[in-house]
């Protein structure tokens, strides 16, 4: 029987979900406790891959088994097997042929800006003193929708087939001292919404100009674009998939 569950973490002490050679990671971590209380070996296929120090409110995995009978049960024990940090949420079943990668239509990603200093937001936003102009970024952000082809905001060396993604969501808000960027898209490139990010603050700050903007995502070239921003502000948020593959 195939599994998803749907957890959600804080980023700060793994080195992104996927596993790594000799670095904790969050799928490592559920491997492992999930492996133990099933007392079988268990993998698990993530959503997709959270870099070193991101968020996630809401990510998907997937797994097979055939030892679980109470889901109420299951949750509370994995819960308690876990660190504070790594929360289990939900777990449902799916058809056999479910994949929590492939068949996920659309990603949602948050990031958080602090316009103070802020002792308890310090690891979960990135904080700037002078507030950028908000209304230029959104500017930069609309010709995000009008684009397919994001090799300008990709990690350099990147296996991939394309850098085509379709975002169908990119706007900045202003609220409480914070501002909030939310995109989405059907995927996402390896280091893409941090380094986006990092661009529309340049473009908000007078560094870029918007017809720069648009001659850096015709540039494909990574150099054109601008500093990444940091890790700890950004949260993945939502991941979408299809009704029919729930049983």
């Amino acid at each position: 029987m195939r599994y998803f569950i749907e957890i959600a973490y804080n980023g700060k002490n793994y080195f992104g979900w996927q596993r790594q050679p000799e670095q904790m990671s969050v799928q490592e971590v559920l491997e492992e406790r999930l492996s133990t209380l099933l007392r079988e070996e268990i993998k698990l296929t993530g959503a997709g891959r959270t870099d070193t120090g991101v968020h996630a409110k809401q990510l998907f995995a997937h797994f097979d088994s055939d030892k679980i009978e109470n889901f109420d049960d299951f949750i509370f024990r994995m819960n308690s097997f876990l660190p504070k940090d790594i929360s289990l949420k939900n777990i449902f079943k799916v058809k056999q042929d479910a994949h929590a990668r492939f068949d996920a239509v659309e990603r949602e990603y948050e990031y958080l800006i602090s316009l103070e200093k802020d002792p308890f937001s310090q690891d979960f936003a990135f904080q700037i003193n002078n507030k950028p102009d908000v209304d230029l970024m959104n500017q930069a952000a609309e010709m995000l929708l009008c684009h397919k082809d994001f090799q300008c905001f990709s990690r350099s060396k990147t296996d991939v087939k394309t850098y085509n993604c379709t975002i169908v969501k990119a706007h900045w808000e202003a609220k409480n001292n914070r501002l909030i960027f939310t995109i989405a898209a059907d995927r996402f490139l390896r280091n893409m919404v941090r380094a986006i990010v990092g661009t529309l603050l340049d473009v908000g700050y007078g560094k870029t100009t918007l017809k720069d903007f648009k001659a850096i995502l015709k540039s494909k070239s990574r150099e054109e674009a601008g500093a990444s921003a940091p890790a700890h502000g950004l949260y993945l948020t939502k991941v979408v998939y299809p009704n029919n593959i729930k049983l």
